[in-house]
């Protein structure tokens, strides 16, 4: 039960990393919100079958930071991925 917490928090977080880092016209809305979600579902998970209680504050500060981290790392890189992108695509059309 505690993992819907977590995954809630994580969402929550999702959103304000989304909203911290920049061009964030260039990605979609849902996209670091998603990633948060799925590495604090993994991160949470991986947690409890090393062992870890629900009161444990490092099984906490693993999901909800590893969420933190990875999301916007990946939120930054997917953003120049789609930068780079965009501007070869120009550079082709000659725009």
């Amino acid at each position: 039960m505690y993992i819907l917490l977590a995954l809630i928090a994580a969402c929550v977080l999702g959103v304000v990393v989304h909203y911290l880092i920049p061009h964030r016209d260039r990605r979609g809305v849902a996209l670091v919100p998603a990633i948060a979600t799925a590495v604090a579902a993994a991160a949470y998970a991986l947690g409890q079958w090393a062992g870890l209680k629900e009161s444990s504050v490092w099984l906490w500060l693993i999901a909800l930071g590893g969420a933190v981290v990875i999301s916007a790392a990946a939120g930054v890189i997917l953003t120049r991925v789609r930068r780079h992108g965009d501007a070869v695509r120009r550079a082709e059309l000659g725009v």
